[in-house]
């Protein structure tokens, strides 16, 4: 395993491949091997593939304080800055996609092409059908979250429901980025969704005509599309990142 201190964080962080550098940013509650079906098939089309592991997620140990998106933000940027070196691509899956973004518009220098998979960046865009299903998870967490955790957190299982908790703080609060502040991001972006996903599909359009320049791409799926898919997903990385 390889470990930087970063932003005052003991970062865990994968590389897989060579060539143009390409950061992929995990979901909540989960770690960056969730990206399993990505890496490799990104590395095989001549890709540095980056897999960081946030505060408290994966591998990565807990710190005080809440979790905030522009904390995970400028921890990626540290990320960037030191590990890396230059600016990358950047591809985002659910709250990865949030920390992106907020990247890609507070250091706009850091990223080349951004792909956001599966998230809302304000209460309007999120399905309430879905978000109506997570509404035990405080009292009743998924038990293959506790699992995914016991098995990498350095802090121990025992630390689940004090990370779980923040990560349920973050979510109840609005992320807070209207369409008017995403289109502030300037760099080539690819949003992308499933058809059954975590977010309406009438809010991603909008914000993709809202951006100057993105494009949206609804595939079949859920909120898990990048596992249930990998061979729809991986072609549509590949192909837009490698666009010069």
């Amino acid at each position: 395993m390889t470990y930087t201190d970063l932003n005052g964080v003991r970062t865990h962080w994968e590389r897989v491949g060579d060539g143009e550098p390409v950061v992929l940013l995990h979901g909540g509650g989960v770690g960056a091997d969730s990206w399993f079906a990505q890496t490799p098939a990104l590395a095989d089309a001549g890709f540095a593939v980056y897999l960081p592991e946030r505060r408290g997620h994966g591998a990565t140990p807990d710190v005080l304080g809440p979790f905030t998106y522009p904390l995970m933000a400028r921890d990626t940027a540290v990320f960037l800055d030191e590990v890396v070196g230059s600016s990358a691509h950047i591809v985002g899956w659910s709250d990865g996609a949030l920390v992106g973004a907020l990247l890609a518009i507070e250091r706009p220098d850091l990223v080349r092409r951004l792909v956001l998979i599966g998230q809302y960046y304000d209460r309007t865009g999120r399905d309430p059908d879905v978000h109506d299903e997570m509404s035990n998870w405080r009292d009743n967490p998924p038990q293959y979250l506790r699992d995914m955790y016991a098995a990498l957190s350095p802090d121990g299982a025992e630390h689940f429901p004090v990370v779980f908790g923040k990560i349920l703080d973050l979510w109840d609060r609005d992320p807070g980025l209207p369409h008017e502040q995403m289109a502030r991001i300037t760099a080539p972006t690819l949003i992308v969704q499933g058809d059954r996903d975590a977010v309406r599909i009438d809010y991603s359009a909008a914000l993709a005509d809202a951006m100057p320049d993105a494009r949206l791409a609804v595939l079949p799926g859920t909120h898990a599309l990048p596992v249930e898919s990998p061979e729809l997903v991986n072609t549509l990385l590949a192909q837009f990142l490698a666009v010069s």
